[in-house]
């Protein structure tokens, strides 16, 4: 009995269990969104700049672990010329519905005909049982067979994948081999995002564990892999070498790589050029004149915390009481609304104006701050308070080296992992008078209130 074969029979191609349907983009807009990516994107945005939805650009980017594929990398080789390109497919649907055969087409696109014989073969859509040709598909299914099956050295290679994974999640144990249990941290994806609170464990780095190899196996080259290797075998799902929960024994905590570029951009919103500490007046730098301030806040336990406020010529020093508001630790905080910690940029503003307007309008001059979000509503605290604010550059405590040294002697009265929100604002007030009574070596022994006083006349 002779039984009649599809012509998909003819592909060539193995069948697909459940290969669902194509993918929405295809290489080159992939290759353009890991370009974005390395700009320094957000995942939303740089799925825009490819052409996609952002919902496939974030999909995209944590399935791929932060980390762009190696055919998509910015270092990776431009496909060579023996391959088709999607136009071309496109081209040879065109031409193949208009009717036109397959030399011909071959001719039009300066190909072999062999050339557009196996494409059309082996590169049509088979789930109707022809041969149907349509460029969409045909790319998805050169993209699948481009893939490459090499399995990662860690899957592989089961004792080197056991030494790895003992490393980076070893129990700590005591000098005489009892484990020693952590404490109990709990995480809050909401504050960290896409990262979560380190394991109490040994958590060497992959780095760590890479050099350490040819130490502990020096004739054994097979217990060999790079650093990087185990990062992308933790943070890339498609690699199945190590357990993904062990990202988490990292010292940062990260399940996803964080592209470089983007760590770049973190730039807060409301700063500007014009109020960077390097247009403050040269007055403020060579403290000849008073009236210029730095500030800070010094944070203690639950998220508590308390504001400083240092005088950079007389070290005189005034605290910010910044009690929790109503609902805090019982009530969920309502998105883009105040901070219930008490340490929000409405109520830091307001703590400032209420503190600093007390003083004469001489010594009202400028304020320096960190980059931190607490400032966020520095114009309306120039209205309010009648002081200038200039930010620090990112990551340079020095630039304000007075109210460092401040909070370091604040220490005394509010150590750190205290609650800070247990002391009421008569307290904050006479640690701020006790310290302001003390005698600086700076001041040739003369107290900050003396010597405040003595240049205020």
């Amino acid at each position: 009995m002779n039984i009649r074969k599809r012509r998909s029979d003819r592909s060539g191609r193995p069948s697909l269990l459940s290969p669902g349907r194509p993918s929405v983009a295809g290489g080159e807009e992939r290759r353009r969104f890991w370009a974005a990516i390395a700009a320094g994107m957000a995942s939303e945005d740089a799925a825009i700049e490819a052409g996609v939805s952002p919902p496939v650009g974030t999909r995209w980017f944590r399935k791929a672990g932060g980390m762009p594929p190696a055919m998509f990398g910015c270092s990776a080789r431009p496909l060579s010329g023996r391959y088709l390109s999607f136009a071309e497919r496109e081209e040879i649907a065109l031409l193949r519905v208009q009717g036109y055969s397959m030399q011909e087409v071959a001719r039009r696109l300066g190909r072999a005909a062999s050339t557009i014989s196996r494409e059309l073969r082996r590169n049509a859509a088979t789930r109707s049982g022809g041969l149907a040709y349509r460029a969409t598909t045909a790319q998805w299914h050169a993209e699948r067979a481009a893939r490459r099956p090499k399995l990662a050295k860690l899957a592989q290679n089961a004792i080197l994948r056991a030494y790895v994974e003992d490393r980076l999640a070893g129990v700590v144990v005591a000098p005489n081999g009892a484990p020693v249990p952590g404490p109990a941290v709990p995480w809050k994806g909401r504050r960290h995002g896409p990262r979560q609170d380190r394991r109490w464990a040994q958590a060497w780095s992959p780095e760590q564990i890479a050099r350490r190899l040819s130490v502990d196996f020096p004739e054994d080259e097979t217990m060999r892999i790079s650093h990087e290797a185990i990062y992308q075998a933790l943070f890339v799902h498609a690699r199945g070498a190590l357990r993904r929960e062990l990202a988490a024994y990292l010292r940062t905590g990260r399940v996803l790589r964080m592209p470089r570029a983007r760590t770049h951009r973190r730039g807060k919103a409301f700063i500007s050029p014009e109020i960077m500490i390097s247009q403050r007046p040269a007055e403020a730098a060579d403290r000849a004149m008073p009236g210029h301030w730095e500030g800070d806040l010094i944070l203690g336990l639950g998220s508590s915390a308390i504001g400083t406020l240092v005088e950079r010529t007389t070290r005189f020093t005034l605290l910010l009481h910044l009690p929790r508001m109503t609902g805090h630790g019982h009530e969920a905080r309502v998105k883009n609304g105040p901070a219930l910690a008490g340490h929000g940029a409405e109520a830091v503003r307001d703590a400032i104006t209420r503190t600093i307007i007390t003083l004469p309008e001489q010594l009202r001059r400028s304020l320096t701050w960190d980059q931190g979000a607490e400032m966020a509503q520095h114009a309306r605290l120039k209205i309010d308070a009648g002081v200038q604010v200039y930010f620090c550059d990112p990551h340079s405590p020095w630039q304000r080296g007075t109210n460092e040294n401040t909070n370091g002697l604040l220490r005394q009265y509010f150590p750190k992992g205290t609650d800070l929100s247990v002391h009421s604002a008569e307290e904050v007030a006479a640690v701020a008078a006790a310290l302001n009574a003390r005698p600086r070596k700076t001041l040739d022994w003369k107290t900050p209130a003396e010597a405040l006083d003595q240049l205020s006349r």
